[in-house]
């Protein structure tokens, strides 16, 4: 929503510099990451959904374990 206002300020000021560099962060042609970020975006999260998948499941993690209210001090010898 504000990227388009701010983009229609800018279009309207008649400051030369700014019109310089808003034209030259235009791009002219696909990049690498035009051409290839989905798919790394996508298989990057699939590793990392693998991966805790993975390590969840299969590696043993005893989950809730906590020793509170299970374990009781023992009494103090003092000799």
């Amino acid at each position: 929503m504000m990227f388009p206002l701010v983009r229609n300020a800018l279009s309207r000021l008649r400051i030369p510099r700014i019109q310089q560099i808003r034209q030259s962060h235009s791009k002219h042609s696909p990049d690498f990451h035009d051409k290839y970020g989905d798919i790394l975006l996508a298989s990057g999260t699939s590793f990392c959904l693998v991966t805790w998948v993975f390590l969840v499941t299969q590696i043993g993690i005893q989950w809730g374990r906590s020793p509170v209210g299970r374990v009781t001090p023992q009494e103090w010898n003092e000799e």
